[in-house]
């Protein structure tokens, strides 16, 4: 992706394509539109299906931006996972496998609809 603002489409439950901008590091521009399927979509960049573990995940994940008004680093997200959603067993590892990433908090608010968070690379 070049630094201008990208735009990828995007299927609604009912076959509706919709246009969604993505800045230059692949995250929404404006998170307020963010649906599970956008999720999905973001999701294939990584070759991830998302299932129902991953759906709680990110709307946790959404649950901290808009109590803390940022979005997570790495610690503080796993301890708000592990707070949220004990029955999960989260850990970084777990987050690396289910996500297929080492850059966890990065691409766990990507998929969340959510900015970078600071100091991610």
């Amino acid at each position: 992706m070049n630094n201008n603002d990208a735009t990828t489409l995007a299927m609604t439950p009912n076959n509706i394509e919709i246009s969604v901008e993505l800045d230059q590091d692949g995250h929404l521009c404006d998170h307020t539109i963010w649906t599970p399927d956008i999720a999905q979509q973001l999701a294939d960049t990584l070759d991830v299906q998302l299932e129902a573990e991953h759906l709680q995940i990110l709307q946790q994940v959404r649950a901290f931006f808009a109590k803390f008004n940022h979005a997570p680093a790495t610690r503080p997200l796993i301890k708000w996972l592990q707070k949220t959603l004990p029955e999960h067993d989260i850990s970084n590892q777990k987050l690396q496998q289910l996500f297929k990433t080492g850059l966890v908090a990065r691409h766990v608010n990507r998929l969340s609809g959510l900015p970078k968070p600071p100091n991610c690379l």
